[in-house]
């Protein structure tokens, strides 16, 4: 049953997770890589096209609509005001490594366009850090399978446990995250 939902519908929940949010989505994706449900290659490479196109809107957005979007939220604003002064001493390696820094995944796209930031520049520049973001994240994950079964043996025998804790894991950070956002 598990193995035909990843089948079917495992690449679009990756690509749609890592769209919007990422960290949790892109870690249960490496482990069940490890596990082989999902190819690792594929988990990497869609979870760059995921975070790469959710971040190219953010700053689409950002350059038409940036200082209206970041009203809206208190929180957003303040973070986006913080993120244009680290943008301004630093503004590639920001670009680069914004995914990175907790809190920042949907603020720094939208502060980058706010701040003028070249397009062309943006696009090859998030595209590296995707890449990076990717690779890094989907391999650590992967691995940290492999030091599961070091450590538990056989982790297939614990397959549905670790899942479920992977998914509850996430599910807490995510409304953990939303609980510190509201106003």
């Amino acid at each position: 049953m598990l193995q035909d939902f990843l089948e079917h519908f495992g690449y679009l929940a990756l690509f749609l997770g890592t769209f919007f949010e990422g960290e949790a989505v892109l870690v249960l994706a490496g482990f069940l890589a490890f596990q082989g449900y999902l190819r690792l290659e594929l988990v990497v490479l869609v979870a760059f096209l995921g975070a790469w196109a959710g971040d190219q809107l953010w700053y689409t957005l950002g350059r038409r609509y940036g200082r209206g979007l970041l009203a809206r939220k208190p929180r957003w604003e303040q973070l986006g005001e913080k993120a244009l002064v680290r943008l301004r001493r630093h503004p590639d390696l920001w670009v680069l490594g914004f995914r990175f820094v907790y809190g920042l995944r949907t603020v720094m796209p939208l502060a980058i366009g706010v701040s003028g930031y070249p397009p062309r520049r943006f696009l090859l520049f998030n595209g590296l850090g995707a890449a990076i973001w990717a690779s890094v994240l989907g391999l650590a994950a992967f691995h940290f399978g492999n030091l599961l079964e070091a450590i538990l043996g056989e982790v297939k025998r614990y397959e549905l446990l670790v899942l479920s804790a992977l998914l509850v894991l996430a599910a807490l950070f995510w409304l953990w995250r939303r609980w510190r956002q509201r106003p």
